[in-house]
């Protein structure tokens, strides 16, 4: 057998394993095949392949470098970019993703893990014809399907969104996260309705994770119908059964709060001995509090491009700290990160950062509300960041943060799923509020929701007086901003 055969043979048989779930076999294959071939990149490739699907991302990453070395095959780069984002690698992502546009992969999974990684960047316009190209090639495949969908929601493309979800449960009636995602296309109607049918395939779903996006797609169906009361029944056993299945406790929560409260005396007297003099603007607060309205503000400038939520600062902190628990915050990782170079911190952020914006504008803007544990560090790591928090009715936000589904999976909003736990977060996060406006007097803008709606040109002008940036009546028309953003 000449060495071209050879080589489609063992790929062959290695894809296959994978293909079947056998990811020790086709580790054990993929790496007997590049020790007797070291210059053979599909060895290198399927290593890393195998390696991922058994958890070992680093050495993943490791395996597929090399691969890329020795053929620069779409489908590797595609991969590589993959893995990157894993490990928080955004720069590195970005820079896969764009040597792989040089040589588009040939494949359906190709595409859409390009539009995927592209979408983790932040990037929907460019993750559509990734996911469009993907489905074209696999139309049977439901999860090629649900991306270019989700993507079409995210542009703005309500209606074809629609189309794209419709086409997906001809194919998979009981597909939860198609469901979910078309309950919050549009505003329900009595004549233009999914009641019934998401009803149906509720009452014969048993599947936690599904209960939890149809009970929430059904509540919120329910309610747009002004049947508040019963949106609300369905809501709160939907909930409660979420619930059930967390090891979430509240105290775990409460022990960041006072890592953070604790450690602002080291981090306050902390040398800070080269300050980065970037400008980022940090909008922070509550979920469900007027962030993303402020965001449309604010990005409608001339100057100001919107980067969307990042996990850039808590992973910028988590790195500095070098901690190895599992989770991003954690009192170790507070106390750790106060002692650490904050200069560092500000840059490692702003490095991090980058890769979610175009760099066309001079100031990027970064929504995510969680912020708010990170605000002693963000001012002294970054002296010129602007930071403005909202402030919302607190049993209002309250309401809101139990109506939402929030990334499920995401242990961060563990707390949102219990009025209690929500309610005991709320007095936290008011009381760290309370905490920096003490310590750091002036150098964050509360702006409470309700008034900036109600009196948006004297808000906006008090916003932007704040973020040092000239007036502009383009501020004032955010509605036409026709930027995605996340929320």
């Amino acid at each position: 057998m000449d060495r071209t055969a050879d080589t489609a043979t063992r790929a062959s048989a290695i894809r296959a394993a994978l293909a079947r779930g056998d990811n020790e076999g086709a580790l054990a294959a993929a790496t007997r095949w590049r020790t007797e071939a070291p210059d053979a990149a599909e060895a290198h490739f399927l290593a890393g392949i195998g390696a991922a699907a058994l958890g070992k991302v680093c050495n993943a990453i490791e395996l597929i470098e090399t691969a890329v070395t020795l053929d620069g095959h779409g489908e590797y780069h595609a991969q590589l970019a993959r893995l990157y984002t894993l490990v928080r690698r955004d720069a590195d992502a970005a820079s896969s993703l764009a040597a792989a546009e040089l040589s588009l992969p040939t494949d359906a999974l190709g595409r859409d893990t390009m539009g995927c990684v592209y979408a983790r960047l932040g990037d929907h316009a460019a993750s559509l014809p990734h996911f469009a190209e993907a489905v074209r090639l696999a139309p049977a495949n439901t999860a090629f399907r649900y991306n270019q969908a989700a993507a079409l929601s995210f542009l703005g493309r309500q209606d074809e969104a629609e189309h794209a979800l419709e086409g997906l449960l001809a194919l998979a009636p009981e597909d939860a996260r198609a469901h979910h995602l078309l309950a919050g296309l549009r505003r329900q109607t009595p004549d233009r309705n999914h009641i019934d049918r998401l009803s149906t395939v509720r009452e014969a779903t048993r599947t936690p994770r599904d209960r939890l996006l149809l009970g929430y797609a059904l509540a919120k169906e329910i309610d747009d119908l002004a049947d508040p009361r019963a949106a609300f029944a369905i809501l709160a056993e939907t909930n409660a059964e979420h619930r059930a299945t967390l090891p979430y406790r509240f105290a775990d929560d409460a022990a960041n709060f006072d890592a953070v409260e604790a450690c602002w005396p080291t981090i306050a007297s902390a040398q800070v001995s080269d300050p980065s003099q970037a400008s980022p603007i940090f909008i922070i607060g509550m979920p469900r509090t007027g962030t993303t309205l402020v965001d449309r503000i604010l990005s409608s400038h001339p100057d100001v491009e919107s980067a969307g939520e990042l996990q850039a600062m808590p992973l910028a902190v988590k790195a500095a700290a070098g901690t190895r628990s599992r989770t991003v915050l954690d009192p170790e990782t507070i106390r750790a990160a106060a002692s650490a170079d904050l200069s560092e911190i500000g840059r490692d952020y702003l490095a991090r950062a980058a890769s979610h914006a175009s760099g066309t504008k001079p100031r990027i803007l970064d929504k995510f509300p969680g912020n708010f544990l990170y605000v002693g560090i963000i001012a002294r790591a970054l002296p010129n960041a602007t930071i403005v928090c909202l402030r919302r009715n607190p049993m209002d936000t309250i309401l809101a943060n139990f109506r939402n589904l929030f990334a499920v999976g995401s242990r961060y909003y563990d707390y949102s799923y219990d009025l209690l736990d929500i309610a005991a977060y709320y007095q936290r996060f008011d009381r760290m509020m309370a905490l920096w406006r003490e310590v750091l007097p002036g150098r964050v803008l509360e702006l409470q929701y309700e008034t900036l709606v109600d009196n948006q040109r004297e808000q906006t002008a008090r916003l932007l007086a704040h973020c040092g940036l000239d007036w502009s009546d383009a501020c004032l028309d955010f509605h036409t901003n026709a930027a995605p953003v996340s929320t």
